[in-house]
């Protein structure tokens, strides 16, 4: 892993955006793996202001995103459709035909896993995977488990994580108990992967993910085993690492 520590919000951001602009730069056809959350509106934000500089160009890209809620339509205003397009897709040249996010509303949810991974494996790999970490350890909704899957499958949201996510909704009663995610085994096929992490309540989740055992129970630290993962601190997240 190659880690990196900002004093200020400026750098983390304007590092995560160029490592996405640099690819596309490269390859125009770059599938990419976003994550919703707070932590990546700031990259998405300046890629946005990138874009409008004429500096990156979406127009042959695609996507991929890691997790939805089971139950929320793709229009639902605090479905993770609905964050992407709000913090990103609405503001660049990327073609929403190409842009993938799991159907949470879907009748058949073990068949829109199925088919997820389908997609994932006919156009993919995923070139670079954008990716967030909970308290927890968890990594797409991958929660602390004595096993892993490894592919995209439904996931009981655990409390703490609810809660977590509880700030984006009127309360937590509202938060959806599941949701469809990723598996392990799909994210560590991407061929680079860019872990960004802020806040002190994710020191310790951090630390274990890049210094402990690789363990189920902290999903984030079988990212040990990729050969390609780039993470981005700030302070309050980087206290306990050199």
């Amino acid at each position: 892993m190659n880690i990196f520590k900002f004093e200020n919000d400026e750098d983390f951001v304007q590092t995560g955006a160029n490592l996405v602009a640099s690819l596309l730069q490269s390859n125009p056809k770059a599938v990419l793996g976003l994550a919703t959350g707070s932590t990546p509106i700031g990259v998405y934000e300046r890629l946005v202001q990138m874009y409008r500089k004429g500096l990156v160009s979406f127009a042959k890209a695609s996507s991929y995103n890691l997790d939805e809620y089971v139950g929320l339509s793709a229009d639902h205003p605090k479905s993770y459709r609905s964050f992407m397009n709000k913090h990103l897709f609405d503001h660049i040249d990327i073609d929403l035909s190409r842009t993938h996010v799991p159907d949470g509303n879907a009748k058949d949810l073990t068949a829109e896993c199925l088919a997820y991974d389908q997609r994932l494996e006919n156009e993919g790999p995923v070139d670079l995977q954008i990716l967030g970490i909970g308290s927890n350890g968890h990594i797409g909704f991958n929660e602390p488990d004595a096993s892993l899957t490894s592919g995209t499958h439904v996931v009981d949201l655990l409390p703490e994580t609810r809660e977590a996510n509880a700030r984006f909704f009127p309360s937590v009663t509202d938060v959806p108990m599941q949701a469809i995610t990723m598996g392990v085994g799909s994210i560590l096929k991407a061929q680079q992967i860019l872990l960004l992490v802020r806040g002190a309540e994710k020191a310790e989740a951090i630390r274990k993910a890049v210094k402990g055992p690789i363990t189920t129970q902290c999903p984030a630290s079988l990212l040990q085993s990729h050969p390609n993962v780039m993470v981005l601190l700030d302070e309050g997240a980087g206290q306990w690492l050199k």
